[in-house]
Formats: structure tokens, C-alpha cells, sequence
């Protein structure tokens, strides 16, 4: 029997249910995937919860690893028996086994296990696109990452510092501050929307930063458009405190003609070669050493429930990942 978490309702983690079913076959360029670890993201609370909009029932989760076990008409990328793993939609990776389209899986090498290649994959085209598309961090480039000891913090600071960059930090609480010092950067800041402009000018000699990394949201939002030197890039990719309020357009213009960007993963994976060519970067960033699957916390599938109360709680040192 296949089980498989569904939502009938938006709110809070116990809004999360499950329901049996059988295998089922796949068709042309689908794969039925026996799942072996799921990935927890802040996307699935916020889904989950309501705040991200999403048509009811629903399955929830977009990343996940296992094994092949079946093949529809026309699939030649994956075979039977392959370790593979995925980090977008269609939604619905909270299940023990699943169909799948075959183009958006990717081959994961023997030395990953499927539970790192489930809590690293997602964060990692996620960092990847950041760091390299959204701006293309380089030596000399100075970056404000918030959630620096959190698990894309984790992968992100050091690729940045890979990169050649300069790195502050920015954490919730002092406890957090060592962790990020530890994942390489070269100050690390517990949050305060009054004085972290501030602290960012002391810090860089009043040149401020290129680029701040922001999913924070709401209550972040006019500290971090602060902290940007004159033409600096805010990439505003989370919600985890609200969306941030409307901003005038002329309020860029006052700040030193700032740019202002609202990525998704989505747009930077709508290609199976796009998806593709991101997932073989991170593996290989894996493989050199740069950046390294951290699984904070493993619980049943079972409790995914209380999976999103420990992550919405926060302070977890690393990826949440659920196992069937």
C-alpha cells in the first residue's frame, strides 16, 4: 500500500492527513518512484498553511530521492533500479511512493544518500540560481545572507565564500551566531530591524553591500532595501514572517536607484535542460567539497505534522527530511 499526506483544508500542522492507496502504473514519461526520503521546505508551511496559495485537496512537497521501480512508454534518461531524486513540483513528494515525470528526475551517484539527496537538492538549485543568475556573486562582491546558520544559509554562505565573496551573516539569536561563523562567514549578525543598516555601514566602511538575500519578508524588508550600496540588488525569495507591504517605485530611486527582484525556483528550472544543468552544479559543488547535505532532524513520514510545527518553531541546526 502506498501512503500519501493530503491536505483538505489550509491551517495549522494538524490540518495534514493521510490516505492509502495502491501502486500505480505510470504512463508515457512518468516513472513510479518508491520513495526512500522527502525534503521539508518553508514552501510546504506556507502552502500548508494558506499563506501561499494552492487548490484544495492537495498532496503537499517538492523534493524528494528513491528508486525507480517502473517505467512508462518513451522514457530513456531513467531505468528501472535507478537512485534518483527531484527538487520541484508537481506537488506531492509527503508519499512513500509516487508517479513522477521522468525528465524532471535527477541521477544521484552512490556516494550521496537518498536522505542528503532529499534535503540538499531543493536548497541547492535554490542557492545555486541565487548566487549565479540572480546575481552573479564574485571575488569582491560583499552579501548579506539572512538565516545564515539555517539549512539553505548553510549551503549558501559557503558557495559564496567559494565564490570569492565577502559574507555577513544574519541570524535570529545569539545561539545561532557560531553556526554560521563555523559554515564560513566573515561576520555574522543577530537580527534587528533598528540597527542592522547600521551595523552594515560600520562593518563595510559605509560602502554598504551589493547584494542582500532576504526570505524573511515582511518585518526584514526596509532594513535590507538599508543595508544596499547605491545601484545594490535586493532579492526578496521568502515570506517567512508575511509578505513584505507594497513598495513605491520611487522609493528605489530615493534609496540610490536600487534594484528590486521576487525569484522563484520555477522560473529557474521551467526547462528540463535549465533543471538539469542547475542539479549538476550542486552535485558537483557536493563532490569538490564546496558546500555538504545537512540533515538537522529525520522523523516518519507518519509525523510530518509535527515535522512543520519543530520547523516553523525554528532553530533547527540543518534540513528537515521525512522518511517512509
Amino acid at each position: 500500500m502506498v501512503t500519501t499526506a493530503v491536505i483538505h483544508q489550509t491551517g495549522e500542522p494538524q490540518v495534514i492527513q493521510f490516505e492509502q492507496s495502491t501502486a500505480q502504473a505510470p504512463g508515457p514519461d512518468e516513472v513510479w518512484l518508491e520513495q526512500l526520503a522527502i525534503g521539508v521546505n518553508p514552501l510546504d508551511l506556507s502552502q500548508r498553511s494558506g499563506a501561499a496559495p494552492l487548490a484544495l485537496p492537495s498532496g503537499l512537497g517538492l523534493e524528494g530521492s528513491g528508486r525507480v521501480v517502473a517505467v512508462g512508454a518513451d522514457v530513456t534518461n531513467v531505468a528501472v533500479g535507478d537512485r534518483v531524486a527531484y527538487a520541484t513540483g508537481p506537488i506531492g513528494a509527503y508519499s512513500s511512493a509516487r508517479l513522477y515525470p521522468a525528465n524532471r528526475l535527477v541521477k544521484i551517484p552512490d556516494s550521496l544518500s537518498f536522505e542528503d539527496a532529499a534535503a540538499v537538492l531543493f536548497k541547492g538549485i535554490t542557492a545555486q540560481y541565487l548566487l549565479k543568475s540572480t546575481y552573479s556573486v564574485g571575488p569582491g562582491s560583499t552579501v548579506l545572507i539572512y538565516g545564515a546558520a539555517g539549512a539553505l544559509g548553510q549551503i549558501m554562505v559557503p558557495w559564496a565564500k567559494h565564490l570569492g565573496a565577502f559574507v555577513i551573516g544574519v541570524v535570529s539569536s545569539a545561539e545561532s551566531v557560531e553556526r554560521a561563523r563555523l559554515a564560513g562567514c566573515n561576520e555574522v549578525l543577530v537580527f534587528d530591524a533598528a540597527t542592522l543598516a547600521d551595523a552594515v555601514v560600520d562593518i563595510t566602511q559605509g560602502k554598504k553591500v551589493d547584494v542582500v538575500y532576504d526570505p524573511i519578508g515582511r518585518v526584514s524588508f526596509e532594513a535590507s532595501l538599508n543595508c544596499l550600496r547605491p545601484r545594490g540588488l535586493l532579492v526578496s525569495f521568502g515570506m517567512a514572517s508575511g509578505a513584505p507591504a507594497p513598495v513605491e517605485i520611487s522609493t528605489l530611486n530615493a534609496k540610490g536607484s536600487l534594484f528590486l527582484t521576487r525569484p522563484s525556483l520555477a522560473a529557474h528550472t521551467a526547462t528540463p535542460e535549465e533543471y538539469q544543468q542547475r542539479a549538476k552544479d550542486v552535485l558537483q559543488a557536493i563532490d569538490a567539497g564546496i558546500i555538504q547535505p545537512n540533515v538537522g532532524r529525520r522523523y516518519p513520514l507518519a509525523d510530518a505534522a509535527r515535522a512543520h510545527a519543530d520547523l516553523h518553531r525554528g532553530g533547527l541546526p540543518g534540513a528537515v527530511v521525512l522518511v517512509p
